[in-house]
């Protein structure tokens, strides 16, 4: 099994920057594909940034040139850089992992999950 925990999540004025950070523990040479969702108030889940193991990054257009997703594969931990932060990108934000030689959905992603992090981009 893995467990993901994220943090670095806090309250933020708009323009402002956070980074995010995911710690991953437990079968960590099982991971593939790792990424970052999140969920707004009253919204569904969403698709912000994923990035392989080799590198390899997609972003959602919401957040290309504000965001930046990388990965630390000695540390076991995935980042989300965000800068010049809005209002719209207030949600909960969820870390996600996919299994080594399990196809990888961004509609659903991997197997994996952390419990959230909450991000609030107010004045």
């Amino acid at each position: 099994q893995v467990q993901l925990v994220e943090s670095g999540g806090g309250l933020v004025q708009p323009g402002g920057s956070l980074r995010l950070s995911c710690a991953a523990s437990g079968s960590i040479l099982s991971l593939s594909t790792m990424g970052w969702y999140r969920q707004g108030p009253g919204k569904q889940r969403e698709l912000v940034a994923v990035i392989t193991s080799s590198g390899s990054t997609k972003y959602t257009d919401a957040v290309k040139g504000r965001f930046t997703i990388s990965r630390d594969n000695a540390l076991n931990t995935v980042f989300l850089q965000m800068n010049s932060l809005k209002p719209e990108d207030t949600a909960v934000y969820y870390c996600n992992a996919g299994r080594l030689g399990h196809p990888y959905y961004y509609s659903t992603g991997g197997d994996y999950w952390g419990r959230g992090t909450q991000v609030t981009v107010s004045s």
